[in-house]
C-alpha cells in the first residue's frame, strides 16, 4: 500500500489482505526478541540517563544549559544516523549485523559515561551512544515488518515501544537502589550488563528474520529513495509528528526539573534525585501500558486517533511541570501524562510509516521518521534548556507545550485524502 495513512475498518483491512498475510501469527519468537533486545537496552541507558542530569550537575558541576546540549545535540546526530541507517537497513543481508553492532555500540558508550572526568568526555559518549542507537533503529523496525503481517503492525509495534518503555521502568529503579549502594558514578557502569543482553536478543531476531525469506535476498543498491518517498506521501504523514517532536524535550530535563522542585529544606538532594527517579519509573510504566493499549487501538481504528490522544495528554503533562510547586503527587500525574503521551505518539508515528510505504521503501521511511524526530527533539530541548536558563522553566515547558498543541491541530493530515 502506498500514499497516505488509512483509517479504513478492520474489516476493510482484512479484505485487502491475502489469505496467507492475514493466517499469519503477529507474536512470533522473532517480535518477542525484538521487544526483549528494546527492554535490555532501555535499561541499560536509562539506567544512566536517570542519573546523567545528577551526575554533570553535582559531579561535574554543569548546568542545565550544558545537559540540555548535551542531549540536543545527541539526539540530532541520532537523527543523521537513522537516516543513513535507513537504506542500510533495505537489504536483508546488512540488517542484522547493523541491529547487533548498534545495541553493542550502545552499551558500551554508554557505560563508559561512568569513567568520564569532564563535561566534554559525557558529551562524546553520550553522542556515540546515541548514533549507535539511531544507526540500528531503521534495520531493527524494518526487521520487525518483515516478521509480522500488516494488519498487526500497530501491535508489533506497541509490544516493542512496551519493551523500550519497561526498559525504561526497570533502568530508574535499578539507578535508585544503585546511587544509594555504590554512588552516581559507578552505578552508571553496571548499565553494560542490559546492553549486552540487548544485542544477543536482536541477534536471535535477526535469525529468525533471515529463515523467513523465501529465497536469498538480493544485495540492493544504497538510496535514500526521496523521490519514491515524497510520491508516497510521507511528507503529509510526518508533518504532525514534526510538529509533535520540537515539543518532544529530553525526559532528563523533566528528571531535573523535579529533582529540583523536591529538592527543599526538609528533603537533600540525594533523597530528591532518588525521587525524581522514582516519579520517572512511573512515567516508563504509564508508556509501557500506553504502547500496548495504543497498538491496540491502531489496528482496529486508527493510528491517528492514537497520535492526537498522545499530543493532548503530553501537552497537559508539561502544564504541570510548569507549575513552580513541591509537591511529589502533582509532578507523579505529570509523569504519568507525559508518559501516556509518548507512549501513544511514538506507536502512532512508526506505524504511519509502516502502512504508508511499500516494502521496499520502509527502511528509508524510518530513516527520515527517525531524522524529523531527531531534529525535532534538538530543537526543543536546546531551546527549552536555553528558556529555562534564560528566562524560567515555567516558559521553558509551557513552550513544549504549545507544539504539542499544534501537533494535535495537525493531526487530521493523518487521514487519508479524498481520493486516496
Amino acid at each position: 500500500m502506498t500514499g497516505q495513512v488509512s483509517d479504513d475498518s478492520p474489516d476493510q483491512a482484512a479484505d485487502r489482505d491475502d489469505g496467507a498475510e492475514t493466517s499469519r501469527p503477529w507474536l512470533t519468537p522473532g517480535v518477542v526478541s525484538i521487544g526483549s533486545a528494546s527492554f535490555f537496552s532501555d535499561a541499560g541507558h536509562e539506567l544512566a540517563t536517570s542519573v546523567l542530569p545528577s551526575f554533570l550537575t553535582a559531579t561535574l558541576h554543569a548546568g542545565p544549559g550544558a545537559l540540555g546540549a548535551i542531549e540536543g545535540v545527541s539526539d540530532a546526530l541520532v537523527g543523521v544516523s537513522k537516516l543513513a541507517g535507513g537504506p542500510l537497513s533495505n537489504d536483508p543481508a546488512r540488517r542484522g549485523r547493523l541491529a547487533s553492532g548498534g545495541y553493542l555500540g550502545t552499551a558500551i558508550a554508554t557505560a563508559a559515561i561512568g569513567l568520564a572526568t569532564a563535561v566534554w568526555q559525557v558529551a562524546a559518549l553520550r553522542a556515540l551512544a546515541w548514533m549507535s542507537r539511531g544507526i540500528r533503529s531503521p534495520a531493527r523496525d524494518t526487521m520487525l515488518t518483515s516478521l509480522a503481517p500488516e494488519q498487526a503492525y500497530g501491535r508489533a509495534f506497541g509490544l516493542e515501544r512496551a519493551g523500550d518503555n519497561a526498559g525504561a521502568i526497570v533502568g530508574p529503579l535499578a539507578a535508585a537502589a544503585l546511587v544509594t549502594a555504590v554512588g552516581i558514578r559507578h552505578a552508571i557502569l553496571f548499565a553494560i550488563i542490559p546492553g549486552i543482553l540487548a544485542a544477543a536478543a536482536i541477534t536471535l531476531a535477526a535469525r529468525e528474520a533471515r529463515r523467513s525469506l523465501t529465497q536469498p535476498a538480493a544485495r540492493r543498491a544504497l538510496s535514500f529513495n526521496l523521490r519514491e518517498l515524497w510520491h508516497a506521501g510521507l511528507p503529509r504523514a510526518l508533518a504532525p509528528a514534526a510538529l509533535f517532536e520540537l515539543g518532544n524535550l529530553a525526559t532528563t530535563l523533566l528528571i531535573l526539573r523535579a529533582t529540583n522542585l523536591l529538592h527543599t529544606h526538609s528533603r537533600s538532594l540525594t533523597g530528591a534525585t532518588s525521587l525524581a527517579i522514582l516519579l520517572y519509573a512511573a512515567h516508563n510504566a504509564a508508556a509501557t501500558l500506553a504502547s500496548l493499549a495504543s497498538g491496540q487501538i491502531a489496528d482496529r481504528r486508527s493510528p491517528r486517533l492514537v497520535f492526537a490522544a498522545g499530543a493532548a495528554t503530553y501537552a497537559l503533562g508539561y502544564l504541570l511541570f510548569a507549575i513552580t510547586q513541591h509537591h511529589w503527587p502533582v509532578l507523579l500525574v505529570g509523569f504519568l501524562l507525559a508518559g501516556v503521551g509518548i507512549g501513544f505518539a511514538e506507536t502512532a508515528e512508526s506505524t504511519v510509516v509502516a502502512r504508508a510505504l511499500p516494502t521496499h521503501l520502509r527502511g528509508n521511511g524510518f530513516g527520515v521518521l527517525g531524522l524529523v524526530q531527531s531534529i525535532g527533539d534538538l530543537g526543543a530541548t536546546l531551546v527549552a534548556g536555553l528558556l529555562w536558563t534564560f528566562v524560567s522553566p515555567a516558559v521553558a515547558f509551557g513552550y513544549a507545550a504549545a507544539w504539542m498543541l499544534a501537533s494535535l491541530l495537525t493531526s487530521s493530515m493523518l487521514r487519508p485524502s479524498p481520493s486516496s
